[in-house]
């Protein structure tokens, strides 16, 4: 099926993989591109399941850990958020994989190929640097916090007493990504695109406060003042549970 097509689907609420779902977020609709990193999934999939074995915590953490001795210093700030950028570069063995959000989505996709249980946290603000995710692993025993941007990040103990720590889903994850290309474009005062996937990002997750506020920004800058007093005013009355 044409990524065009995927993406009506996605955004209409019917499921897809995090993979598919990241891919059209990233802004990927050349079918050809969309299949050749779906492939490159597939091939670090393979490699990963003959590298790693064990229960559920031996096969995530052997995943991190071939993931970070394949491409080290793999975090980077600045950083790509997009699948299909990740995967390429993790494909490449070069550092400065991606981005929180890029390694996230990265990490979650092969471990659920793995059939592992894992969800993300996102927080507004973490390490005094602003908003940031990571995975969560969910076993039958516990649950383990895994951070990214650290070679030792497995079982991360520093984000467990985090006020604000708010579960992630897919849905989330792919919507965080379609917000940071909204971001993209408001950095090139591409106003109609930028609003445009704002309004993607809140379809799959309605909660998303910064998005919404965004989008009205965006409106504004559209001279839509009318219609982004309306979001403003959405984003006021929102209960303070959903912020």
């Amino acid at each position: 099926m044409e990524p065009r097509n995927l993406e009506q689907m996605l955004l209409q609420g019917r499921p897809l993989k995090l993979a598919e779902g990241a891919l059209l977020a990233s802004g990927v609709r050349d079918e050809r591109a969309f299949t050749t990193c779906l492939t490159g999934i597939e091939h670090l999939s393979r490699h990963v399941a003959s590298a790693v074995e064990g229960d559920d915590e031996d096969r995530a953490r052997g995943l991190f850990l071939w993931l970070s001795e394949s491409t080290p210093r793999r975090w980077q700030r600045g950083g790509s958020y997009r699948l299909s950028d990740v995967v390429d570069a993790q494909l490449g063995g070069r550092a400065g994989v991606g981005n929180c959000l890029g390694l996230t989505l990265l990490y979650n996709v092969l471990a659920q190929e793995m059939g592992l249980r894992v969800t993300a946290v996102h927080l507004e603000d973490a390490f005094a640097a602003g908003p940031h995710v990571f995975t969560v692993l969910r076993t039958k025993e516990r649950s383990f916090d895994i951070e990214h941007m650290f070679p030792s990040g497995f079982d991360f103990p520093g984000h467990r007493d985090s006020p604000g720590r708010d579960d992630w889903g897919d849905r989330e994850l792919i919507a965080d990504v379609y917000h940071s290309r909204g971001c993209d474009h408001a950095e090139r005062h591409e106003w109609k695109d930028a609003a445009d996937c704002y309004r993607k990002a809140l379809q799959l997750n309605p909660r998303y406060v910064r998005a919404r506020l965004n989008t009205g920004i965006a409106l504004v800058e559209l001279d839509h003042v009318d219609e982004a007093r309306t979001w403003f005013q959405s984003l006021r009355s929102r209960p303070a549970a959903d912020a």
